[in-house]
C-alpha cells in the first residue's frame, strides 16, 4: 500500500520517483497542501528564504512561480547557491516535493502582458527546452498555468502538454491548468476551465489537472467544481484545486470556508497562491488552511517533522 504524502519524511521522498509521489498523493485522500512561493522577492522574513517558511508552516509541495530556468533565484537561500544548485538546495533545505511554474505560448502568438510584475521572461515560457532545463535541475513537477495578464490560453497549455509528454513526461510529474483567466478575456470565470478543456489536458499527458477553488473565480461554485473533479477522477487523473487570486491573504475564516469547499469538492491537493504578502500566503493562513483539510495534529505533524528522518 503507498505511504500518505503527508506521512512522508525527507527521506522516503528522495527514494520516490514520479509514480510513487503521485500514488503517494492519491492515498493522502485530500490532505496534500500545495503552497506557491517567488524565490525572486525579498523573503517575508529577512533572510530566509519563503520556501523554507511554508515548509515550516506546513506546506507538503513548494510551488516557485517567476521561476526563470536561465537565472535560477530563491531569494533566501545561503550565500552563494546559484544556477543548477537552486532547486537542490531548497529540496535539502526543506525536505519537500518542489515544482515550477512555466507558462505556455501559442506559436505565432505574443503573450499580452499587460503588468510589469507579472511580464514574461524567456527562461520563464514553457518552452521543451526549459522544461529540459527544469527536469534536469531536479524539480519533481512541472506546473503549466498563466499568471495574471500573460494571455495563457487552455490551448497553449494543451500543446504544451502534449510536447512536454512527448519529450520527458516520465521523468517529472506534469499538471495544467488555470488558478484565473490570466488576462484571456474569452476564458474568464466559468470558462477558465471547462468539461472540454479537462478531456483536452488528460488526453494530451497531465497527470495532475488544476482547477480554480470555489469561491475564488466569479462564477465557479462548489457544485460546478465538483462535477469537473469528478470528471478528472474519470479520467484517472488527480486534481488541484488553487487559491490564485490573492484570497490567500483573507481572514482566516474565508480560507476555511474555502479549503473546506475544496474538500467538498473533492480535490486530491489544495494550493494556496504566493500574492497574501508578495510572494507568499499569509502565515496564518497556511496553518488555518491545514488545519481545515487535516486537522491539528497533521498540521503540527508536519510543522515538527526534521528534514534529518
Amino acid at each position: 500500500m503507498a505511504k500518505r504524502l503527508l506521512d512522508c519524511t525527507a527521506s522516503d521522498l528522495e527514494r520516490m520517483d514520479k509514480d510513487a509521489l503521485l500514488l503517494a498523493m492519491a492515498a493522502s485522500e485530500g490532505r496534500v497542501l500545495v503552497c506557491e512561493t517567488i524565490g525572486a522577492f525579498t523573503p517575508l522574513v529577512g533572510d530566509v528564504s519563503n520556501a523554507e517558511l511554508v515548509a515550516a508552516l506546513g506546506a507538503d509541495v513548494i510551488l516557485l512561480n517567476l521561476f526563470d530556468v536561465d537565472q535560477p533565484q530563491v531569494q533566501g537561500l545561503p550565500s552563494g547557491v546559484k544556477g543548477q544548485d537552486v532547486i537542490r538546495k531548497v529540496k535539502e533545505l526543506t525536505g519537500r516535493v518542489v515544482g515550477i511554474d512555466l507558462e505556455p505560448v501559442e506559436q505565432g502568438r505574443a503573450p499580452a502582458v499587460d503588468a510589469a510584475l507579472w511580464g514574461l521572461t524567456p527562461g520563464r515560457t514553457a518552452t521543451v527546452e526549459n522544461g529540459r532545463k527544469a527536469v534536469e535541475m531536479g524539480v519533481d513537477l512541472i506546473v503549466l498555468t498563466g499568471n495574471p495578464g500573460t494571455g495563457v490560453t487552455n490551448r497553449a497549455i494543451t500543446d504544451t502538454l502534449a510536447a512536454y509528454r512527448s519529450a520527458f513526461g516520465r521523468q517529472v510529474i506534469l499538471c495544467a491548468g488555470k488558478m484565473h483567466a490570466s488576462g484571456s478575456l474569452t476564458e474568464a470565470g466559468g470558462a477558465v476551465i471547462t468539461p472540454a478543456d479537462v478531456d483536452a489536458f488528460a488526453a494530451a499527458g497531465a497527470d495532475i489537472i488544476l482547477l480554480p477553488a470555489p469561491g475564488t473565480v466569479p462564477g465557479l461554485t462548489m457544485e460546478y467544481v465538483r462535477d469537473l473533479i469528478g470528471r478528472v477522477h474519470t479520467l484517472g487523473k488527480l486534481a488541484l484545486t488553487a487559491i490564485g487570486t490573492s484570497q490567500e491573504g483573507a481572514d482566516a475564516d474565508t480560507v476555511r470556508r474555502v479549503a473546506l469547499m475544496c474538500k467538498m469538492a473533492g480535490a486530491d491537493l489544495h494550493h494556496l497562491g504566493d500574492s497574501g504578502f508578495t510572494g507568499v500566503a499569509a502565515p496564518e493562513n497556511i496553518t488555518a488552511y491545514s488545519a481545515a483539510i487535516r486537522g491539528a495534529r497533521h498540521t503540527y505533524r508536519r510543522m515538527a517533522m526534521s528534514i534529518k528522518r
